[in-house]
C-alpha cells in the first residue's frame, strides 16, 4: 500500500485509511469479532490510518478493544465537539477535555496521533476556544496534532486560521467543492489532508435511489452530473472515484468505512494502477463545473 506524508506532521500514512463511523452506527453496529476480524487483517494488508470520533456510537470502545494491542501498528485519529448522550454540540473547553479524556480511554491508549474538531461552525472558530482549548490538550500530552474535520465556509476558515495540522473534509466525484474553496490554501499551507466520504457513499451501486435518507443528495447530484463511467461495472466506477479523490492536489489520504471484513483489501487493491489518469480527471472536474449548483456545497 502506498503511503503519503501527511502534509506537514512526521506521520507517512497509507493513502487508504479506515473511518470508524459505520461500525459503531450502521444498523446495531458491528461485534467485536466482526471489527477485530476487520481491523487486523487491514492492519496486516498495509492499512495504518484508523479515523473516530466519540459521536459514532461504539465505535472508539470497538476500536480500542480489537487492536490496542497492536498501537504501534496505526495513527489513531479521532474527533470531539458532539458528546455522548448530547442532542447537540457543545463547544466549552470542559466538554471538549472532557471528550478527548474519554476518547483516550475507549481507546485504549495514552496518546491520540491527531484530535479534531468535528463540524465546528465559522462562528465557533472565530471565537478562537476552541483552537485554545485543542492546543492545551496536545500541551497536556493528549495528542500530538489538532486538525479540524468539516465542510465549506467553516472549513476555509479553519485553514485560514493557521493553527491545524491536518483538514478533513469531504471530497468524491460527486462533492468537489473543496477542491476549489479550501483545498488550495490547505496545500499553499502544507496542511495534511484526510479526505472524508471518498466514494460519495457509493449512492449509484445499486442503481436505485438508496433507502437510506444520507446518501440521497449524492444519489440526486449523480443523477445530473451522469458520469459515463458510473455505468461501468461497480468495481470499475468505485477505482475511479476512489482515484479521482486520491489524485486531488494536495490530497494525502483517503478514508473508508465498511462492516465488512475483507472489504479494506479489496478497496485497497483498486488503488494498485496508481493515480487516475489526467485525462479523466480533468474530465470529471469539467463535468462538474458544467452542471453543479452554487448549492451544492460539502457534505458533512
Amino acid at each position: 500500500m502506498e503511503t503519503r506524508r501527511l502534509g506537514k506532521t512526521d506521520m507517512e500514512v497509507s493513502i487508504l485509511g479506515f473511518g470508524g463511523a459505520e461500525i459503531g452506527l450502521e444498523g446495531p453496529g458491528a461485534s467485536l469479532a466482526t471489527v477485530t476480524r476487520l481491523l487486523n487483517s487491514a492492519l496486516d494488508e498495509g492499512l495504518n490510518l484508523i479515523d473516530t470520533g466519540e459521536c459514532y456510537g461504539s465505535s472508539e470502545e470497538l476500536i480500542g478493544q480489537a487492536v490496542s494491542g497492536r498501537r504501534q501498528d496505526y495513527f489513531l485519529f479521532t474527533k470531539c465537539g458532539h458528546p455522548d448522550g448530547m442532542p447537540r454540540e457543545d463547544w466549552r473547553p470542559d466538554s471538549l477535555l472532557g471528550s478527548i479524556q474519554r476518547s483516550l480511554l475507549r481507546l485504549r491508549t495514552d496518546c491520540l496521533d491527531l484530535v479534531q474538531l468535528h463540524t465546528c461552525s465559522e462562528d465557533e472558530l472565530r471565537k478562537g476556544t476552541v483552537i485554545d482549548t485543542l492546543q492545551r490538550a496536545r500541551e497536556r500530552g493528549y495528542c500530538r496534532y489538532i486538525g479540524y474535520s468539516g465542510d465549506s465556509r467553516a472549513a476555509w476558515c479553519a485553514v485560514q486560521s493557521q493553527a491545524f495540522d491536518c483538514l478533513q473534509i469531504s471530497i468524491s466525484i460527486a462533492d468537489q467543492e473543496a477542491l476549489d474553496l479550501a483545498l488550495p490554501l490547505a496545500h499553499e499551507q502544507h496542511l495534511g489532508v484526510i479526505a472524508k466520504r471518498p466514494l460519495a457513499n457509493a449512492a449509484w451501486r445499486t442503481g436505485r435511489k438508496p433507502a437510506n435518507s444520507y446518501h440521497h443528495t449524492y444519489w440526486d447530484r449523480l443523477q445530473r452530473l451522469d458520469y459515463p463511467f458510473i455505468k461501468d461495472s461497480l468495481e470499475t466506477s468505485i477505482s475511479t472515484a476512489l482515484q479521482f479523490t486520491l489524485s486531488a492536489p494536495g490530497v494525502h489520504t483517503a478514508i473508508v468505512g465498511t462492516l465488512t471484513p475483507g472489504r479494506w483489501k479489496q478497496n485497497a487493491t483498486l488503488l494498485e494502477d496508481g493515480p487516475l489518469p489526467s485525462l479523466k480527471f480533468h474530465a470529471i472536474r469539467r463535468r462538474w463545473r458544467e452542471v453543479a449548483e452554487t448549492s451544492w456545497i460539502g457534505q458533512t
